[in-house]
């Protein structure tokens, strides 16, 4: 300020300083003073000065400024004055006194370059943008404010290197996205200006701001700002979703993600009284309804699409859209977008065209939506833009959909209109507009009905049907006959286009309608008088049309008509037009303005009625067929054959394998079938499984209950009940001691019967013994020692064994005889008093039974002792067998050694009578001699005592 007072204060004494030389010592000022309040002052100055003296403060003051951001940056003031200066003269938004144009023009190109060249210096160091971007993270207003205002300025003139210069720097995207969560509303709107800036065309920086949650706090701030009632802010909102969501597939898929398409369906609710809109409803709306567009866009990847189709059906929106649609009193420009959404929200989605069918207008009576768009198409009084929106929202609606197809033709064929006139069908407005004198109405309604028969021959057979009262009186004609009737009328050249494009689409893939179009005998001499003639440039196209519906007669020919087959037409063309003519003119379509701008996007938009020539999809079938007519035209008779031959051979094989294809698909429906059989079956075999072991479980249960009731029971008629119950015995019945009986009785049996086994092997034994006792002659005697001396020691062993289990048996079945005595006289003793119960007084029956129990106890444990012993006896019974089995060994051993030994000893009686008689020659001999010899009276007597010494061995054995 003392500055400021010098320089007044010299204004009088002398001439008055220049502006230059003002803004110099300014400058010099905050370069060299000491004390932050002059340097403060100075840039105060510099600020007022710089709107009206901006070349100068900014070529002079722009590097003083920045040296103040960098080293004053404690004082908020002096970094504001010197924020607000530094935009000031890079801003391009100035204030402009009263100018003629010219003059305006020219200044207005000054300060563009202004603008363009201080933004180069400031942007040149980088460090610059850094310093500016961490002025922003400071909370004062005076900072920050003046700071987003100049980075967005300097956006404005140098995006892309600004972007990459932000891009590159340390959280620089993060501190921009602060600005929206700041409180004061002024910043947090400049801030979406800012992020508008810094998001145009790039993709790299949309991504990070939409993953610092820019859609979470947009959205909130238009619902806060009242959706589309709200002001200019929800405008800029709406703006940098755009950018944010336009030609970025990341982005669209994270907003689908985010859940954040189910937010947007209250920005359409519109109320009955819709007069009165301001602009800026109309505006927000309008962006509105241009961002669900860029959701939907044709343009988008199909699975994206699809995915956001289905979002804004589920969540209602759809739905919304519709009853903007239909309600009264919308804005037109809202209608026709509002049209326009819809139609790409329908597009090749078939739940939203099937819903978009059900929709009815409220009108009395109702009608479908359909039939109300349809209307406005065909009605010349509506406005260009919205026919053209009604026919795209009609191709939509058609794109992809054969059952919407088959609904739109049915309303044409006879057996489906309506005779009584109540109501006006789809086919009848399209027809209606087909034939109308307004050629836009005509273009318009071939067009829609091309779409109604596009990849579907089944319609185009079935539209052959359709047949046309023309006037009274006269017999009807075919739906294509009149087509080519006016076609030849020489009416307007859109008429002629549209319906030249109707029929073409309607001939490509189906020989039977070319061969109803060849019946027609003046159809082919019309198309080549036009094809032939020298007409100016606005007959090309429909020179080229014709060419290529001559080409698809053609090309499309099944050679049914003599006069029109392939070979015929063909050397028409030679003779008539010539094939390089023909294929020329041909060429007019592809070359055309008009057909190059229809080919770019789906939805028809033409700046006049007279540019609305070429469809998009028709576009698609001339890039198609325009290549393989040219073919056809130049291949021989020979060539089409061949070529025929080979299509016959190729529908054959399809027709194999569409055959074994359907027997596959056969036996994977029967696999499936059998497959889903063995799942049921399982399935009711672990069922049966669970419910088996369930009652196996329970079974148990129930077994494990019973006994337990048997022992409760037992118990309890021990103390209260009958004699019979008293024989239980805790469980024990007298079945049971019967049985025990038995097997007693067995185990005797069995031991007598091992006794007579022993007694019998024992006098084999013997036997064996007294053979072998027997004298006879030293050579046997001794052979007989020493064979059966070791034989004899083991059956002795043996033996014995075996008479010791026996004794051991028997006195074990002597203690059973013992125990069941004793158990019978306890049972006898036991059920004297219990019978006499009764009479006993009651002092007597609690001694009485306390001596039961113990009795019982006793029973319980020699029941125990029992059951133990009989385990411990099939034991020894196991074992008994078993030597029962040893012993069967030995005893067919031993009888074949006493075979063995009877062999011997007839050998034996053999060689005694040889010596019985060599001792009686013997003895005679010796008589002879003189010899004494014993008499034979004395050997019989030492005989007879032997003889009775054998006898006296038996019958101690026997005794045994």
């Amino acid at each position: 300020m003392n500055f400021l007072r010098g320089v007044m204060g010299a204004q009088s004494a002398g001439p008055q300083p220049s502006g230059a030389e003002t803004i110099q010592k300014l400058c010099d000022r905050v370069a060299s003073s000491t004390l932050l309040d002059d340097r403060r002052d100075a840039v105060r100055a510099l600020k007022s000065l710089s709107k009206k003296y901006r070349l100068e403060v900014g070529s002079q003051a722009m590097d003083h400024l920045i040296q103040v951001l960098q080293t004053d940056r404690s004082d908020s003031e002096i970094i504001g004055y010197a924020l607000d200066t530094l935009y000031n003269v890079i801003s391009n938004d100035l204030e402009e006194e009263e100018q003629d144009d010219s003059e305006e023009e020219n200044s207005q190109k000054q300060v563009d370059d202004l603008g363009s060249r201080f933004t180069e210096v400031f942007i040149k160091q980088s460090e610059n943008i850094t310093l500016l971007l961490t002025l922003l993270e400071e909370f004062d207003f005076h900072v920050r404010w003046p700071g987003v205002k100049l980075l967005t300025s300097l956006l404005k003139q140098q995006g892309p290197q600004l972007q990459q210069i932000i891009l590159v720097s340390p959280m620089g995207v993060s501190r921009l996205m602060d600005l929206l969560a700041d409180s004061r509303e002024v910043i947090r709107n400049d801030g979406v200006l800012l992020l508008q800036q810094l998001t145009k065309s790039n993709a790299a920086i949309q991504k990070i701001v939409a993953f610092e949650n820019a859609f979470e706090r947009l959205l909130d701030i238009i619902t806060e700002e009242g959706n589309s009632d709200g002001g200019i802010v929800v405008e800029d909102c709406l703006l940098l979703l755009q950018n944010l969501l336009k030609n970025n597939n990341s982005n669209q898929n994270f907003f689908k993600e985010g859940s954040y398409i189910q937010r947007m369906k209250p920005w359409f609710e519109v109320g009955d009284d819709n007069c009165g809109w301001s602009a800026q409803k109309v505006t927000n709306l309008h962006l509105m309804l241009q961002l669900v567009r860029v959701l939907v866009s044709p343009t988008n990847p199909p699975g994206a699409t699809s995915s956001c189709q289905k979002a804004m059906s589920n969540c209602g929106l759809l739905q919304q859209l519709c009853t903007i649609l239909m309600a009264t009193g919308v804005p037109a420009d809202i209608l026709t977008e509002t049209i326009n959404t819809v139609s790409e929200v329908i597009r090749g989605c078939q739940m939203n065209q099937d819903y978009f069918a059900s929709v009815y207008a409220p009108s009395n009576p109702p009608r479908p939506a359909i039939v109300v768009l349809l209307m406005s198409m065909v009605n010349e009084r509506q406005p260009f833009v919205l026919r053209c929106a009604v026919l795209y929202c009609f191709q939509c609606f058609l794109y992809k959909n054969q059952k919407g197809q088959g609904e739109i033709v049915s309303t044409l064929l006879p057996s489906t209109i309506d005779a009584t006139g109540n109501s006006v069908s789809a086919g009848q407005l399209l027809c209606g507009g087909l034939f109308s004198t307004d050629s836009l109405s005509n273009w318009c309604a071939a067009v829609a009905l091309a779409h109604a028969l596009q990849e579907n021959a089944i319609l185009k057979e079935q539209l052959l049907r359709v047949q046309l009262a023309t006037s009274i009186g006269n017999p009807p004609v075919s739906l294509l006959q009149q087509c080519t009737n006016i076609l030849s009328q020489g009416s307007k050249v859109q008429t002629r286009v549209g319906l030249l494009m109707l029929l073409c689409t309607w001939l490509s893939s189906c020989p039977i309608a070319v061969t109803h179009f060849l019946h027609n005998p003046a159809n082919i001499p019309f198309l080549t008088g036009q094809i032939a003639e020298n007409l100016g440039e606005e007959e090309h196209l429909v020179q080229g049309l014709s060419a290529l519906l001559l080409g698809i007669s053609i090309y499309y020919n099944d050679n049914s008509l003599e006069n029109y087959s392939k070979e015929k037409l063909k050397q028409l063309i030679e003779k008539r037009i010539g094939k390089e003519n023909f294929i020329e003119k041909l060429g007019f379509i592809s070359k055309h303005e008009l057909y190059s701008r229809a080919g770019q996007k789906p939805q028809p938009s033409f700046s006049s009625p007279d540019h609305m020539m070429f469809d998009h999809e028709f576009t698609k079938l001339v890039k198609e067929l325009e290549g393989v007519i040219t073919k056809a035209i130049y291949k021989s008779s020979e060539e089409d054959k061949k070529e025929e031959e080979v299509k016959k051979t190729l529908e054959q094989h399809d027709n194999i394998v569409t055959h074994y294809k359907q027997v596959i698909r056969e036996q994977d429906q029967q696999l499936e079938e059998l497959k889903q059989q063995v799942n049921s079956l399982k399935s009711q075999n672990e069922q049966l499984q669970a419910t088996l072991t369930q009652q196996v479980s329970q079974i148990q249960q129930h077994k494990d209950q019973y006994n337990l009731l048997k022992v409760q029971l037992g118990k309890d008629t021990q103390h209260n009940s009958s004699h019979s119950d008293t024989l239980q015995m805790n469980g024990i019945q007298p079945e049971e001691i019967s049985k025990l009986r038995e097997e007693v009785k067995e185990w005797k049996n069995k031991h007598d019967l091992l006794q007579g086994q022993l007694r019998e092997k024992d006098s084999v034994i013997e036997k064996l013994k007294s053979l072998q006792l027997e004298p006879g002659t030293e050579q046997s005697s001794q052979a007989n020692k020493y064979g059966g001396l070791e034989h004899d020691n083991d059956l002795q062993k043996e033996l014995e064994m075996l008479r010791i289990q026996v004794q051991s048996q028997s006195t074990e079945i002597s203690k059973l005889h013992t125990e069941k005595q004793e158990l019978l006289q306890q049972m006898n003793t036991t059920t004297v008093p219990i019978l006499g119960d009764g009479a006993m007084p009651a002092a007597k029956n609690t001694d009485l039974e306390g001596r039961l129990s113990q009795e019982i106890k006793e029973l319980k444990n020699e029941v125990k002792a029992l059951s133990e012993e009989k385990a411990a006896l099939k034991q020894q019974l196991d074992s008994s067998s078993s030597t029962v089995a040893i012993l069967q060994d030995e005893k067919s051993k031993l009888q074949q050694e006493v075979a063995e030994s009877k062999k011997e000893q007839d050998d034996l009686l053999v060689l005694l009578a040889d010596q019985d008689q060599k001792i009686v020659k013997l003895k005679s001999t010796l008589k002879e001699l003189g010899e004494p010899v014993e008499d034979e009276d004395d050997i019989e007597s030492g005989d007879q005592g032997d003889e009775d010494e054998d006898e006296d061995g038996e019958e101690e054995e026997q005794d045994e």
